[in-house]
């Protein structure tokens, strides 16, 4: 069996970093939305239609393999709230590792738009992310997506039993990991570092 962590959040609110936490802490693997999405960019362009494709073929087939190898993940993940397909795209997930014997635990950030501002445009994320090296324009987007979408559940709004609120605004990547581990009683696993961030 394996389990799933999403960590879900509007952009530049710091889903990668708290990932990379969870990653070292629990020495689960990491697919953060961005692999996807930098490497099918590359290949077909920004947001065209075989880019999409792509993006989404990589990622059912990583969780499909995770599935079928009992290997423990952390996925992070922008969800507009009400597009119902994006609501309905991690139901999937939960029922697919779920039914597999695994868990999926849901925990979703939010922080200040200035804190979400200043961390858009910190090396880490530029190294990371090359579509965010344009400054100007992720910030407009970041912008235009809070007109567009609501990038987070309202106050007492949860879709899952496991469903984690934190607001990170004036917390470390470490210290959003270890509420995550304390309050679903999560444990490390044993694996050499290069069986879970090789080349990281």
């Amino acid at each position: 069996m394996a389990n799933l962590i999403v960590v879900c959040g509007p952009q530049a609110v710091g889903k990668m970093t708290v990932a990379e936490s969870l990653r070292d802490k629990l020495k689960y693997n990491m697919m953060m939305n961005h692999d996807s999405i930098e490497l099918s960019d590359r290949i077909f362009g920004f947001a065209t239609p075989p880019q999409r494709e792509l993006n989404a073929a990589i990622r059912e087939k990583a969780f499909e393999i995770a599935v079928k190898h009992n290997v423990d993940l952390v996925f992070t993940y922008v969800c507009a709230f009400n597009v119902p397909e994006d609501c309905a795209y991690l139901m999937k997930l939960r029922d697919q590792f779920e039914q597999s014997g695994g868990h999926f635990y849901f925990v979703e950030l939010s922080a200040s738009l200035e804190e979400r501002l200043a961390r858009n445009e910190t090396p880490h994320r530029m190294e990371r992310k090359a579509s965010k090296r344009d400054v100007a324009w992720s910030r407009d987007n970041l912008l235009r997506d809070m007109e567009r979408y609501r990038l987070n559940t309202n106050k007492d709004e949860y879709l899952f039993e496991n469903h984690l609120k934190i607001d990170n605004t004036e917390l470390s990547p470490d210290q959003v990991a270890d509420i995550v581990i304390e309050t679903y009683g999560l444990t490390a696993n044993e694996k050499e570092e290069k069986e879970y961030r090789f080349g990281v």
